[in-house]
């Protein structure tokens, strides 16, 4: 099906599902990126040997993810059936015996007690009672709390929300992917007095979907607007035929869309209400991108209600244009926009900030040390991940947080104490630092331990 483009005064759009062997490798070798089938750009030749790699790259990453998408899924379906398996009879101790009773626990994926494997490096549920609501702490770990509660299912989400959190839940929704033609991007509402949170699921680690819109270094060029990363916008709601028009004519339930509604409708013409756009790692850029479409479409009423953007290890979206672009509408709007990143989590510094790359960061970033001692920065350290300078730092993070996993629960207490799916990725973090920072548990520290000094010392 051809995608309409119309939208966009530029654009490059790789298609990995069109992709041969031989096709692949010769846009190493030859400039001509317009020849190639899986590539549609709006400009015939790519001379820079460096964003042909790229291309290569990520064409080559998709193209492995759909071959192995179904393997990934049910691996990632045993891990977690596993898991609560052995959560739901206490442990592998209460499963044998059990067993032996004939009377096991069998989990069911959409009981409200099941947990994603997300969810089981940290099972917090409770937030922080020491912030009270109106501080200014309050909505970043409420903000960080709904971002690690997307990657649940319903049943838990209301539960969460109703019973444990004293709060109106409004519903959880499956949005639709144009370009991918199935569902793949989800989020869910809550209300909490005045305040509608909107938290977009981030990337869960078995889904080749939510991968391939990471990798996917596609991208648009919106008039005036800049340069945005084509993965994110089609996870959000991009129409392949349409574009961005203001009203969608797809029948099928796009992010954008369908959030749009759902926020008119719920705010009314009562002008007290706000909303703020929450999100990890993934769900972090679709939650800073929905504004940006929101002020291409003139959506007045929606921005001036919007509080704020929470974002928690959010991968970079578009150029400096962009970052400029939004810097104003955020600006003339006032609204607050928090980026946080713990340590040296490995999302916040991709795609890559250079020449070839293009992408970039923009506003001021809220980076906690493994300390969780906050600081405001205009960029984190080691922006691009692969420097040399930063080698030995990283692995010396990564070797005090697999040591503090011992020992955080007796320094601060119970509610911090982590358990052994977490400390094995600590493990693994000693050979690529950078994964396990990636974690939500990380970012519910930073928010609880970090933010309050942070926010108290800005003042």
């Amino acid at each position: 099906m051809a995608c309409d483009k119309s939208f966009s005064s530029g654009y490059m759009l790789l298609s990995p599902e069109k992709v041969g062997v031989v096709d692949l490798f010769r846009i190493l070798i030859h400039s001509d990126v317009g020849n190639r089938k899986f590539i549609d750009s709006s400009g015939e030749t790519e001379e820079s040997f460096q964003r042909r790699w790229i291309m290569f790259l990520s064409v080559l990453a998709q193209k492995l993810l759909l071959l192995v998408a179904k393997p990934l899924s049910g691996i990632g379906w045993a891990i977690e059936f596993w898991l609560n398996l052995l959560s739901s009879n206490q442990n592998l101790g209460g499963l044998l015996v059990n067993c032996l009773r004939g009377k096991p626990v069998i989990p069911h994926k959409e009981s409200e007690s099941f947990i994603s494997f997300i969810g089981n490096l940290d099972k917090r549920v409770e937030l922080d009672t020491r912030i009270s609501p109106g501080e200014k702490e309050y909505y970043a770990d409420l903000s960080m709390m709904a971002s690690k509660a997307s990657y649940e299912n319903e049943a838990y989400l209301r539960t969460t929300v109703t019973q444990h959190w004293q709060m109106e839940f409004l519903g959880f929704y499956d949005f639709w992917n144009d370009y991918l033609q199935k569902t793949t991007t989800q989020a869910f509402m809550l209300r909490d007095r005045d305040t509608i949170v909107v938290a977009f699921r981030g990337t869960e680690p078995f889904n080749a979907d939510d991968w391939c819109s990471d990798i996917d270094l596609s991208w648009y060029e919106l008039r005036h607007i800049g340069k945005i990363h084509g993965g994110f916008m089609k996870a959000l709601g991009l129409q392949r035929n349409e574009g961005w028009p203001k009203e969608s004519p797809e029948t099928k339930p796009l992010a954008y869309y369908e959030v749009r509604k759902k926020l008119k409708s719920l705010l009314g013409e009562n002008d007290k209400v706000k909303y703020v756009l929450t999100g990890h790692s993934l769900g972090g850029a679709l939650a800073i991108l929905f504004p940006a479409i929101l002020a291409m479409h003139g959506e007045t009423g929606l921005m001036e209600r919007l509080e704020g953007v929470y974002t928690f290890g959010q991968p970079r979206v578009g150029d400096d244009k962009f970052g400029k672009y939004m810097e104003g509408v955020l600006e003339e709007r006032k609204i607050k926009y928090f980026r946080f990143v713990y340590g040296y989590d490995i999302v916040p510094r991709l795609p890559y900030d250079n020449r070839a790359f293009m992408f970039k960061h923009f506003g001021k970033c809220c980076h906690f040390n493994r300390k969780y001692e906050g600081k405001i920065v205009e960029e984190e350290p080691n922006k691009n991940y692969l420097s040399p300078l930063h080698v030995i730092p990283m692995m010396m993070d990564a070797w005090h947080e697999l040591k503090r996993s011992f020992t955080i629960h007796r320094e601060i207490g119970p509610g911090y104490k982590e358990g052994l799916l977490l400390r094995f990725f600590r493990v693994i973090g000693l050979l690529i630092p950078g994964i396990p920072a990636h974690s939500p548990r990380d970012y519910v520290n930073a928010m609880r331990l970090g933010v309050p000094k942070l926010f108290r010392h800005q003042q």
